[in-house]
């Protein structure tokens, strides 16, 4: 039987010890019955007392809409929280969810709510799942919520996996083109080089220029690489840690050809159907869109969404704010979300809206890859072709000189 290191309160006064028992939960019940207040959190195994996981892999979206679908399902056919969390944990394949669980069960246990035991994962449970849990917990219709959330979830990465997919084509296509020009400049035109050395006349421009990239390819490979990696790591170091450089890419993918209108229409989908499920879960209007707003996924419609907030706080309808950004938010979106809050259907309004954007996603994504396609194999074309031709000129000059 695994010892437990406990620390607790009794008459305000810390305490510490060990315990034998077969599960925390059984050290939690010891504990309360000796008229100690445990402090869940500094309950460990001993030997595991820094709470290290080695655990491969994450938790996707996918494991998160099973367990959030199994879990209404139980709580719907009468089973107690923990029993539910319980079986969840005992048969899922994903060592390091099962962790999760497990704690958030011994977390409820302890007394903490589901929400608050949630809460301790925000890299798992976001923002969004721990308020609607909160409401659903309070309102008494968690496995209702439950089904909500399952339902949005799988909506959300439905168009995530869409146009991930989209991203494969091009992202072969252009691994392979910089394959095959990587191996021509390094290792084909160098061969040809020594060539042209033992004909003892001067180079064309072009082909000159060739020769002369793959000899500086050839002899800083090393740096090249360092310098592109560096580029990378310190383009995502300062995305993720300066405001004004995010704001600036966000903005910048929002005016890109054919990117832009596909991020446009994937950002509505997700702000209408994440407000609609936040309404239908019982959310304040104004939480629910600071909520969405940390959703949307891009600073400017961040801003946008926070600045429709601040104006329904002072008594403005969220039409009325939205219909200032018309380049974000088209008229027909503002419309419809004017006509919902009208009638008081907005929470149908905003399914119909998504549902909506969705099929336009469909659509923007095989335009994308339609498009990209013969660009991409022109690309690759005019490359490849520059390449050849630039190593045949010297032959034609010197046919060219023999014929003369």
């Amino acid at each position: 039987m695994p010892v437990f290191v406990w620390q607790g309160r009794a008459a305000g006064v810390l305490k510490k010890g060990e315990m034998q028992a077969p599960s925390k939960s059984a050290v939690l019940a010891r504990l309360r019955q000796m008229q100690i207040q445990p402090i869940p959190n500094r309950i460990k195994e001993k030997g595991k007392l820094f709470d290290i996981s080695f655990a491969l892999g994450g938790v996707s979206t996918r494991d998160l809409v099973v367990f959030t679908r199994q879990l209404s399902t139980m709580i719907d056919a009468g089973l107690p929280l923990v029993r539910g969390l319980d079986i969840i944990a005992s048969q899922n394949p994903n060592r390091k969810f099962r962790d999760i669980v497990t704690r958030v069960k011994e977390d409820v246990e302890g007394g903490s709510t589901f929400a608050e035991a949630l809460g301790k994962h925000p890299k798992v449970f976001s923002n969004l799942y721990t308020q609607l849990i909160r409401a659903g917990e309070t309102g008494g219709v968690l496995d209702v919520i439950l089904q909500r959330l399952a339902t949005y979830l799988e909506k959300m990465d439905s168009i995530k996996r869409k146009i991930k997919g989209a991203m494969i084509y091009p992202s072969i296509v252009i691994g392979v083109a910089i394959l095959v020009l990587a191996i021509v400049i390094i290792f084909v035109v160098p061969v040809f080089a020594e060539m042209f050395k033992d004909m003892g006349t001067s180079l064309p421009a072009l082909t000159q220029a060739v020769v002369d990239l793959s000899f500086f390819i050839r002899h800083n490979i090393l740096f090249i690489l360092i310098a592109v990696a560096a580029v990378f790591f310190l383009t995502g170091f300062l995305y993720s840690r300066s405001y004004r450089m995010r704001r600036i890419f966000d903005a910048f993918l929002l005016k890109l050809w054919l990117v832009g209108p596909l991020m446009l229409k994937t950002i509505i989908s997700r702000f209408c159907r994440t407000l609609a499920t936040l309404t239908a879960g019982g959310i304040a209007i104004l939480d629910g869109l600071e909520i969405t707003a940390r959703a949307s996924g891009n600073i400017i419609t961040e801003e946008a969404i926070m600045d429709a907030r601040k104006a329904v706080s002072e008594g403005q309808t969220l039409a009325e704010p939205l219909m200032s950004r018309p380049k974000l938010f088209p008229p027909m979106v503002v419309q419809m979300i004017s006509v919902g809050e009208q009638t008081g259907a907005l929470e149908d309004m905003l399914n119909k809206i998504a549902d909506f954007y969705e099929e336009e996603v469909d659509i923007a994504v095989a335009s994308l890859l339609s498009a990209l396609e013969p660009l991409m194999i022109t690309f690759l074309g005019a490359t490849v072709g520059v390449i050849v031709v630039s190593m045949y000129l010297p032959m034609f000059k010197l046919i060219s000189a023999m014929a003369g």
